[in-house]
């Protein structure tokens, strides 16, 4: 018992850390939008923020990992929490659109470094055998913060204005940093240099020289990359699918404000749910069975619930979706940390969140005008079509005898 107490010390700072942060950016987003509302009394405005965050993402994430890769990360994830805090300290201060645009474009610059610096961090401090448990404990979090994030939102509401939120994100950002100081550093030095063979090139030669390494990489990785590559693609197509949620629940189901309501309350009630059930089995399945499984009961899901015709079968296949979902994440991220070297993690990974995001913006814009075009129906439909055939392509991949190496860590 102490020796386990022992080993899962720093593992459990870091999810109190992460579980602080995660609760904090539900927050921070919601009353966000609740102040560009106030501020501009326009939903294009507020349409304008998931536009200027995808944007910073996108021209973030080509080259953040060349950067990760070669910091100390215990250092990097400090400041980036710490600047994170301060421009939402100042964010509610700004009363002109153009600057708070400006301002939550620099926040998800922050953002969008972070998680790829804190997946290599996690990498490299918990130890391969601690990595499965670590993720399903994470999303267990995670979906606690999906539920209590909104919850205090609101409840700060009533009680003041959507500022008090917004410094309350900021407190649990300063707070996450604190958390992070006490962490050990990965690192046996506190910065890393250049290659030697391209510390002294450009910027743009430094970047080249990495995408063509990711490259070199994916080419001599071809199975770990397209299990890669399918999983992403389930989630570019849920992330699209996703923008028409709302849409398709009260124009096409023609359910209540009170409904659509119940119906993301039941959502949330899966992710909780599921994320029990897969921390209490995480250490009895297989990665592969998770990532696999976990992926098609999610596709599943969504079918589910666009095809459905009455308020029960949506619910149901809301439910089914959000149940799924723990567990392929859980499967995915163990898959991803024991298969990436943790060396060049953040220039793989930020290079392929380029693209993700790249094809999450090109695929809602399209799904968004084919809906105008045609029928929302069809759109979710077709969509959740091809997410199950991926998944499907998905499970097939994982559990091939002859792939068993990649999961031997299980």
């Amino acid at each position: 018992m102490k020796k386990s107490l022992e080993n899962w010390r720093y593992p459990a700072i870091l999810l109190c850390s992460i579980g602080v942060s995660s609760i904090g950016e539900w927050i921070y987003f919601i009353a966000l939008n609740l102040i560009v509302l106030n501020l501009t009394e326009s939903a294009l405005a507020v349409s304008g923020l998931y536009i200027v965050r995808a944007i910073s993402s996108l021209l973030t994430n080509f080259w953040a990992g060349s950067l990760i890769d070669r910091y100390n990360k215990k250092h990097l994830m400090i400041t980036l929490n710490l600047v994170q805090s301060i421009l939402i300290v100042i964010l509610p201060l700004f009363y002109s659109l153009a600057w708070m645009y400006t301002l939550v474009f620099i926040i998800t610059v922050a953002s969008s470094m972070y998680h790829p610096t804190s997946m290599t961090y996690i990498t490299k401090l918990i130890p391969i055998a601690q990595r499965k448990r670590f993720n399903s404990l994470r999303s267990l979090l995670d979906s606690g913060a999906f539920l209590t994030g909104p919850a205090i939102a609101g409840f700060l509401f009533t009680l003041g204005t959507p500022n008090m939120a917004i410094y309350l994100n900021a407190f649990a950002l300063f707070l996450s940093a604190c958390i992070t100081f006490n962490m050990p550093s990965v690192e046996t030095f506190k910065r890393l240099k250049f290659d030697n063979a391209i510390e002294k090139k450009s910027l743009y030669q430094v970047l080249f020289h990495d995408w063509q390494m990711v490259i070199r990489f994916s080419l001599k990785n071809i199975y770990v990359m397209s299990v890669y590559l399918l999983f992403s693609a389930t989630i570019v197509l849920m992330t699209a699918t996703d923008s028409l949620e709302a849409a398709f629940a009260t124009q096409i189901l023609a359910l209540s404000e009170e409904q659509y309501g119940i119906l993301v309350s039941i959502a949330g009630i899966g992710v909780l749910i599921g994320s029990f059930t897969n921390s209490a089995v995480v250490e009895k399945v297989s990665t592969a069975w998770l990532i696999g499984l976990g992926s098609l009961l999610t596709a599943l899901g969504y079918l589910v619930f666009t095809s459905s015709f009455t308020f029960l079968i949506a619910a149901l296949g809301c439910f089914l979706l959000s149940f799924a979902t723990a567990f392929a994440n859980t499967g995915f991220y163990t898959f991803y940390q024991n298969n990436i070297p943790s060396e060049s993690m953040g220039r793989i990974g930020s290079i392929y969140g380029f693209l993700d995001a790249f094809f999450i913006i090109l695929l809602t814009a399209i799904f968004g005008i084919t809906a105008e075009l045609i029928t929302i129906r069809f759109v979710v439909v077709s969509a959740s079509l091809v997410m199950i055939i991926v998944a499907i392509i998905l499970l097939f991949l994982n559990i091939q005898s002859s792939k068993s190496h990649y999961y031997e860590y299980d």
